[in-house]
């Protein structure tokens, strides 16, 4: 292999690579909506998963919605004053938080403590071969540890979207009255008035989706754990970074979607 040719072995290795992680985690999520169909269905790890996902994410969402609703009050107020469209200030909070930063800020948030947490729990499991341990007492591992967490992901994330959409309207609302001169039925009339049904929709259908991807992400790298501290380290790493990159590309894809239909 000569100085020519090695570039291009080097690309195509990591292409190959890229396209085997691919075709891997696409049959770990085909073989998770199968087992989602089939009996049993653990009830009680179902119902502990919305708690430890939808619930406790509650606070750390709520708090990265209200701030971000206010940033984004006061740049849109500087960006509107140069030509002199201070008033739309509502209108674009509302729409910008609905739209994008709700359920992408919301789904980033999500992925750091949900993805991590479930990739370490998963991978210590199998480090400590207690995943072995559910496969000789003839409890399929899929059954009893993914399906449930991605249910309850895929579920509670549009209703965390929802609550951070309100709470980042309410941001917005504050900055704009307190900060910006804002009257607060002109502010709330003008947030009305111009969300449509279909601005919020979308963002929760963003949510479904990456809540989906989430627990994905955090139980395919826990199941796939190296063996130590290390491999569970890596695993929790790389399922916060997968998830990650794969919100915001999914993000891309489902936007380009809607603003087609």
């Amino acid at each position: 292999m000569n100085a020519v040719t090695r570039p291009l072995a080097h690309l195509g290795h990591a292409v190959l690579s890229a396209l085997a992680s691919l075709g891997r985690v696409s049959r770990f999520a085909g073989a998770t909506l199968q087992h989602l169909v089939r009996p049993p269905f653990y009830w009680r790890e179902f119902l502990h998963a919305c708690l430890q996902i939808g619930w406790l994410s509650l606070p750390v969402v709520g708090m990265t919605a209200i701030f971000t609703g206010g940033a984004l009050a006061l740049q849109i107020y500087a960006g509107g004053s140069r030509f002199n469209a201070e008033s739309v200030v509502p209108q674009i909070v509302a729409l910008g938080i609905t739209r994008e930063l709700g359920p992408v800020l919301g789904a980033l948030m999500v992925a750091a403590r949900v993805a991590s947490s479930i990739a370490a729990e998963i991978g210590t499991m199998k480090v400590t071969e207690q995943i072995d341990a559910l496969t000789t007492l003839s409890t399929n591992p899929m059954k009893y540890l993914t399906v449930p967490r991605v249910l309850a992901a895929t579920l509670s994330m549009p209703l965390l979207v929802a609550v951070g959409d309100a709470l980042g309207i309410f941001g917005g609302y504050l900055v704009g009255i307190n900060r910006l001169g804002f009257s607060a039925s002109t502010y709330m009339s003008n947030t009305t008035g111009f969300l449509e049904f279909w601005d919020v929709g979308s963002g929760m259908v963003k949510g479904a989706v990456f809540g989906f991807i989430v627990a994905l992400m955090g139980c395919y790298f826990g199941m796939n754990s190296g063996r130590g501290a290390q491999g569970v380290g890596g695993a929790t790493k790389s399922a916060v970074v997968s998830a990650s990159v794969l919100i915001l590309a999914s993000n891309y894809i489902l936007t380009e979607l809607f603003f087609a239909a």
